[in-house]
Order: C-alpha cells, then structure tokens, then sequence
C-alpha cells in the first residue's frame, strides 16, 4: 500500500494502470472468446454453410429447380438426390445450364469449390441422399486393382463410355462423355448418383472397393503411352479403319494414275 500510496501522485501511474487494466480485460475476453469458440464451431459453420448455399441456390438455381427445390416444367425435383449429386453437376460445370433441351456438358465452373460445397450442404439438409466425396478420400491408389478395374469398365461401362473410356454416342442426340481426365471424386459420385442417361451403380451392384478399382484403371490408361503411333483418339475400329482405306486406298489410286500417265 505504501508502493502504491507514493506513486499514485505521479503523471505516469494513472496512464500506467489503465493501460495494465486494458491489458486483462482484453486478455480474459480472448480466453472466454476462444473457449466459445471452440464449443459452438461445428454447429455454427454447418448452419452458416447451409445458409449461403440457401441464398446462392434461391438467386441462381431457384428459377428452374423451385424455391424449395420441388423441381420444375423444365427441371428436375432435388429432393434426396444428396450432396454427392450437386457436388458433381456443379463441380464439373454442368450445372447450371442456359438451355435444358440439350445435354449437360462439362465446362468450367460457375461456382467456386467453397459455394459449391455450400449449395451441396443446403441441398443434403432437406432430405437425406449420397454425400459427396473427397479425392483424400478415395484411397484408390492403394486399394484399386487395374486388372480387376479393367474388367469391371468393359462389363458395365464400356458399351456407352466406349472400351478405352473415350466416351461415345447414345440415343435421341445424347452421349456418353469421356471419363479421361476426370476427378477420382466425379468418376465415383457419377457412380453412386447416376446422372442424366447413366444408371446408379449402387454398392450391391459395384462395391466401393470395386469402385475403387475402375478409378484406379481409368487412371491407370488416362497416363498410358500410345506405343503404337498416333492413337487415332482411341475410339475403336471405325476411325482407324476409315483412316487406314482412306491413306492406303487414296495411295493406290495416287499410284495407279501415276502408271497409267507414264504409259502414254
């Protein structure tokens, strides 16, 4: 007290003691901030998450899907198609779209991965359906067998994606897409979804671990070499059979008339 009682008279103790006084009030509220924080985190990011994806659905895919996703005259029902659904239509470009009388095409995204994960939050929230995938999530580099991948493909896929994936024509204008180049996570969620003209490949049908596997060989002959030459697009038979008359039939005929103009 004796301390305190003979400074206290000084300018400086007055400046000095508020600013120790500002100095704990300020440190005790960032302790009880922290503390807060920490317990309130995952609710509160989930509930913000599903509010941005609520404000970013009703501003720029309410006009076609419906305020509360009931779907449309020109646009299906959202209800239970789950985050995996909306991560791959709208990761890959797809969604949304200007015209609905055409096939979606992969494009470059409208929405960033953050708004995306958003709009796939708020759509899982309203009724339960497949969750999206992670790439860190699909340990397809160590699980996968390419050999039983490869298999797998020319069994279930290839009649539409074509042998070597390089995708191919359907009915009434529509097409399967090439899966070359593909995210682990876009080849497994279109998998467990089914869009557009696919079908759901569901566990019972192709497990996960088999599902794995087919990532592992798209993969694995997305990075093989074309040892033989040019591959032609790797699209069958018909293309490198149309070239080879064309070059070696156009040949001849260079051939033949060169002949004939040498005989006069």
């Amino acid at each position: 007290m004796n301390f305190i009682s003979r400074y206290r008279r000084s300018k400086f103790f007055g400046p000095a003691l508020l600013a120790a006084a500002l100095f704990l009030l300020a440190t005790s509220y960032s302790v009880a901030s922290a503390t807060t924080f920490k317990a309130v985190t995952p609710t509160s990011d989930k509930t913000t998450l599903i509010a941005e994806g609520k404000e970013i659905f009703a501003r720029g895919c309410s006009s076609c899907h419906g305020l509360n996703l009931e779907g449309g005259a020109i646009a299906p029902s959202l209800i239970g198609v789950g985050a995996a659904s909306v991560d791959f239509q709208v990761g890959t470009g797809r969604m949304p779209m200007a015209d609905m009388s055409v096939q979606a095409a992969r494009k470059t995204p409208v929405y960033n991965e953050a708004e995306t994960a958003a709009l796939a939050a708020y759509v899982a929230s309203l009724a339960p359906g497949p969750a999206a995938i992670k790439n860190e999530d699909l340990a397809w580099e160590r699980s996968g067998d390419a050999a039983e991948g490869g298999q797998l493909f020319r069994t279930n896929c290839a009649m539409c994606h074509n042998f070597a994936g390089q995708g191919g024509a359907l009915t009434q204008g529509k097409y399967a897409p090439s899966v070359m180049g593909a995210e682990p996570k876009q080849i497994y969620e279109a998998m467990i979804t089914g869009p557009q003209s696919m079908p759901v490949f569901s566990d019972k049908i192709i497990t996960p671990a088999e599902k794995l596997s087919i990532i592992k060989w798209i993969k694995t002959a997305e990075a093989e070499p074309s040892l033989g030459g040019a591959s032609l697009g790797r699209t069958g038979p018909v293309t490198e059979g149309l070239l080879s008359w064309t070059l070696g039939i156009g040949g001849l005929i260079g051939v033949a008339v060169w002949l004939a103009s040498k005989a006069r």
